[in-house]
């Protein structure tokens, strides 16, 4: 398969992913939490497209309403992520010191520890539901923007266009807005395509294990660990969000591998090691 066509895939799944998560309500043949203990577990039919669950739920409804949630939940977290480790990293690595000491070692800490185990720590600890679920989720993924983004500043904050900047009486909030942001925006945007897949599966890992949003609101990943329960009875349950996942993962990627052509990489910086 050429790159053309397999991002154009990709853009075609997520597209289909986003229209149907905005759509949710209005495309769930029933609704997502009612239930018909007499049609429970039964295959595709002309009533149900996609079958029924252990509580004769409606599984392609479920899916529709699944979709979202696992669309904001990564959405919301990556995007937190993003911004935080954007701002931290920029504003340790120009400014230096005390700052970039502390900040070096919270991310070095971080790094070491397990992301998904810290994220089940602190769902454990705040509780279950979406805020804690994006909560932990953006506090295990900021770290490698914030690496990424320090690396970047302490490249640039000694280019001529900076020094002029400085040198002319520029403060660091200007400097940093309007010289290493914009300098830094393509790289890490690379990076943020590339994560948005091991977001995504870390919010799936989490609502398998019972830790995402609580039922009756469902999940792929929750839908995932139901159907587990009856794989040899209704293997659909844990068919459908298992291709679901798989297949928001596989666009994802392909379009993290795309975007460094479409943002022209002779423009990116030069990245030195932490």
């Amino acid at each position: 398969m050429s790159e053309t066509r397999r991002k154009g895939l990709a853009l075609g799944f997520i597209a289909l992913w986003a229209a149907a998560a905005l759509l949710a309500p209005l495309l769930a043949p029933y609704p997502y939490a009612a239930t018909d203990l007499s049609s429970r577990l039964q295959g595709p039919s002309a009533r149900h497209l996609l079958g029924t669950d252990d509580l004769g739920r409606d599984v392609l409804s479920r899916a529709l309403v699944g979709g979202r949630v696992s669309l904001a939940v990564t959405s919301v977290s990556l995007a937190l992520a993003l911004v935080l480790g954007t701002l931290l990293g920029l504003l340790s690595g120009y400014v230096g010191g005390i700052l970039d000491m502390a900040a070096s070692r919270l991310v070095d800490v971080l790094l070491a520890l397990p992301g998904l185990l810290v994220a089940i720590a602190l769902v454990a600890y705040v509780g279950r539901g979406f805020a804690p679920l994006v909560l932990a989720l953006s506090c295990t993924a900021w770290v490698g923007y914030a690496r990424m983004a320090r690396s970047l500043a302490l490249s640039l904050r000694e280019r001529d266009f900076v020094l002029a900047s400085r040198a002319a009486g520029a403060g660091p909030a200007h400097i940093l807005i309007r010289h290493l942001l914009p300098q830094a925006a393509p790289i890490l945007a690379v990076q943020a395509a590339a994560g948005g897949a091991g977001v995504l599966l870390s919010e799936a890992g989490l609502s398998f294990l019972g830790l995402g949003v609580q039922p009756p609101h469902p999940s792929w990943g929750e839908m995932l660990a139901s159907g587990c329960d009856v794989l040899l009875e209704a293997p659909h349950l844990a068919l459908v969000p298992g291709l679901l996942i798989f297949g928001a993962v596989w666009a994802l990627n392909v379009l993290g591998e795309s975007v460094p052509q479409d943002l022209a990489p002779e423009r990116s910086a030069r990245v030195v090691a932490l």
